[in-house]
């Protein structure tokens, strides 16, 4: 048998169903731009040991690689891996290098050696993950009591699938947010409140990576800040000496006219 009847039998069989309908499939998850390697569980291929690898495509299985009388045949014909594919001539595990989202799928892999043995893989890769932005909401206004302060805030980002956006306070989650496979744009508010020791931070994650930043709460909520409690405080005490001491004035003032010679009547710098 050559090698293009020895494809031909395979890709009716799969096609067909008659082998690897029941096969357990394993996930993988990768990151765009890496290299996946799936493993055939081959130790060594000999001579007469026949492999195939085909790929889902539009729910039809395409074969890209098998190995056959222990020659290597790199087969795509969809071109949509393009150079990418590596199979290995010992174990005939299948590399794809620098993967992108749309080799995303299921791939099935067959070996004739003695028996007849199948298994299936489910790949899924994920785009890398943006860093998350914190600005400062400026279409909510931040809104004050006698004891509390609160700032409003915007946790965002760009162009991103399956991913989850969240709020964190410490290790406690405060509210997140989800999108499955459609590329878009998210975003995310929290109102704050200052306590001295609360640490915020907004993190984004799919099922295999985070990205994490930090709320540096100086920069986008000046007033929140111990320092700017401390000025607030000093200015309302200012104000109130201020306030206090021109009630003083004005009422001795007020007294002298009834009871002080005439013209003899006391500034602010008399006072002080």
């Amino acid at each position: 048998m050559n090698h293009k009847t020895f494809s031909l039998c395979l890709w009716i069989w799969f096609s067909h169903g008659v082998i690897g309908d029941r096969d357990e499939v394993k996930s993988v998850s990768v990151t765009e731009g890496d290299s996946v390697s799936l493993n055939s569980g081959v130790s060594e291929v000999q001579r007469d040991d026949q492999i195939l690898w085909m790929f889902n495509i539009n729910n039809s299985y395409t074969r890209i690689a098998d190995i056959y009388r222990q020659n290597i045949y790199i087969d795509d014909n969809t071109l949509i891996f393009g150079d990418r594919l590596q199979m290995d001539s010992q174990t005939a595990s299948l590399t794809i290098r620098n993967i992108r989202t749309e080799h995303s799928g299921v791939y099935k892999l067959q070996i004739i050696k003695a028996g007849v043995t199948y298994k299936s893989f489910s790949v899924a890769v994920y785009a890398p993950l943006p860093s998350p932005v914190i600005t400062r909401d400026t279409s909510q206004c931040s809104s004050s009591s006698s004891s509390v302060s609160r700032c409003s805030l915007l946790c965002s980002v760009v162009n991103v699938s399956a991913v989850t956006l969240s709020w964190y306070k410490g290790n406690s989650l405060l509210s997140s947010i989800s999108v499955s496979d459609l590329s878009i744009s998210l975003s995310l508010p929290l109102e704050v409140e200052y306590q001295e020791k609360n640490i915020y931070s907004c993190v984004i994650n799919n099922p295999i990576t985070n990205q994490t930043i930090h709320l540096n709460i100086t920069q986008l909520c000046p007033e929140l800040t111990p320092h700017s409690q401390t000025v607030v405080i000093s200015l309302l005490v200012i104000a109130l000496i201020v306030v206090v001491a021109v009630g003083v004035i004005y009422l001795y003032n007020k007294k002298c006219k009834q009871a002080c010679p005439e013209g003899k009547y006391y500034s602010f710098h008399h006072i002080l």
